[in-house]
């Protein structure tokens, strides 16, 4: 009797090793999906600072959307290359500050200016909430603000 005691204690010790090494296991790979949607954005942001702006549509999903909270909304990748035609004059030279990740999303803080036509550049902070499908940005929900000086 001493003996079966001992090895249904040895099974349900083991039992809970292995649940907690699985756990361990799972927790460890969504880390690392979320890590890669941020690697994904960073990169994607490199690409838009050296105003390689068609290789930057390539991260974007056909069906992307961009909502400029307050302003516009951009539905398609042809809408948001559009839209980087009219206003991207120069690359915009912008910041991150912080990246706050969760499941398919990532939400950026920081600043950007982009240049006027006349030379001269506006200043904004910027909170955008990304989400992403299958690797790709599928949505922004930018909350931009003037910086008035």
């Amino acid at each position: 009797m001493l003996m079966m005691k001992k090895a249904f204690t040895l099974i349900l010790l083991l039992i809970t090793v292995l649940n907690i090494y699985s756990q361990n296991k799972n927790l460890k790979s969504k880390k690392s999906n979320i890590m890669d949607n941020t690697k994904i954005l960073l990169d994607a942001n490199q690409l838009v600072r050296e105003g390689k702006y068609e290789e930057y549509l390539s991260y974007l999903t056909e069906d992307s959307k961009w909502v400029f909270v307050g302003e516009r909304t951009l539905l398609g990748k042809e809408a948001v290359r559009q839209y980087i035609k009219e206003f991207y004059l120069a690359p915009p030279i912008f910041d991150a500050e912080r990246y706050i990740e969760e499941g398919n999303f990532v939400t950026v803080t920081g600043n950007i200016s982009l240049k006027n036509e006349d030379g001269s550049y506006s200043h904004y902070d910027y909170c955008d909430i990304w989400r992403f499908d299958n690797g790709k940005l599928a949505e922004v929900t930018a909350y931009v603000i003037e910086k008035k000086t």
